[in-house]
């Protein structure tokens, strides 16, 4: 008996956990404003407090609350302030003034601003895989999820700031209990951003929400070294060729053999993380029954040929 198509983003997420987090407090009093440059991975901030504002790139500045989880899947710039408006100084001199070793190693705590209202700033730095398929390409520079309007994210929120306060004595186990904590809430984030409107939605999260298109997606998840074709795909839909090779394209933005070439080499890419994987095994658990086919597929999604991508990781 197969899994119902909302069981995809449970299978989905199986891959595309946080390989690591940084956790890091703000102590922050208006007036403040920081400006960040942007950073490598994504970002998710909560705040104890009194309220901020958030502003990515360019968009106009929108108020949190306390409890509001805000994510940034792909770590655009973005500013941060008491109010709008407001001067901003970049972070990046103030977390190098209190980092310690390299970035990623240790939690970061710094006291910022005026003798204002207090907020006190609770984030999140996540680096995240390869992948896999498109789901990152498929999120908003920005996730609000509010506390007012999805009740578990008070629980959650509350949860992220006592991983971080306990985070800062770097107990026996705070790193992995901070990816962790990560993938419990890109779990919640992402659930709640599915309950959205579907038309503000693109890529896989807007094709998991139609039941024909979810069921082929689930299928290549489950197994992506199978042959498939749109034909074969089609009929695992219950839709005639022509008319789910029309629908997955308007929903998910790709042709379905656009979406499980791209599949198949976040899987493959995964597997070449881990020291010692042979090329040749790879290729075939992933549909390829030649190395070579391989190679050349995996370096037009990527850039680099699967023996660079492996020496790399």
């Amino acid at each position: 008996m197969h899994a119902r198509p909302s069981d995809l983003l449970s299978r989905l997420l199986a891959h595309w956990r946080s390989d690591r987090a940084v956790t890091a407090r703000f102590s922050l009093s208006a007036p403040w404003a920081l400006r960040s440059a942007g950073v490598e991975g994504a970002l998710i901030r909560m705040c104890a407090g009194a309220p901020y504002w958030l502003a990515v790139g360019a968009e106009a500045a929108i108020p949190l609350e306390a409890g509001d989880i805000a994510m940034l899947p792909h770590g655009d710039a973005h500013t941060i302030s008491s109010a709008p408006g407001l001067p901003a100084q970049p972070f990046q001199p103030l977390i190098a003034a209190h980092q310690v070793g390299a970035h990623g190693d240790q939690p970061i705590v710094f006291a910022h601003g005026g003798d204002g209202p207090a907020t006190e700033m609770f984030s999140l730095h996540l680096w995240l895989p390869d992948g896999p398929g498109a789901l990152a390409h498929a999120l908003p520079s920005l996730i609000v999820i509010r506390q007012r309007e999805a009740p578990m994210t008070g629980a959650l929120a509350q949860a992220m700031e006592s991983l971080v306060n306990q985070s800062l004595e770097q107990p026996p186990g705070w790193q992995l209990a901070t990816a962790r904590m990560a993938d419990l809430l890109l779990v919640h984030i992402l659930g709640e951003y599915l309950r959205t409107p579907a038309e503000r939605r693109a890529g896989m999260l807007r094709g998991m929400q139609d039941r024909s298109i979810a069921r082929a997606m689930l299928r290549i998840h489950e197994h992506p070294e199978q042959p498939w074709t749109v034909a074969t795909l089609a009929a695992e839909s219950h839709l005639s060729r022509t008319v789910f090779s029309e629908r997955f394209h308007r929903l998910v933005g790709m042709t379905p053999m656009q979406y499980l070439s791209s599949y198949r080499m976040a899987i493959a890419a995964e597997k070449l993380k881990n020291p010692g994987s042979n090329l040749d095994e790879v290729a075939q658990s992933v549909g390829y029954e030649s190395g070579k086919a391989f190679s050349r597929a995996f370096r037009r999604w990527n850039g680099m040929t699967a023996a660079q991508y492996a020496r790399r990781g």
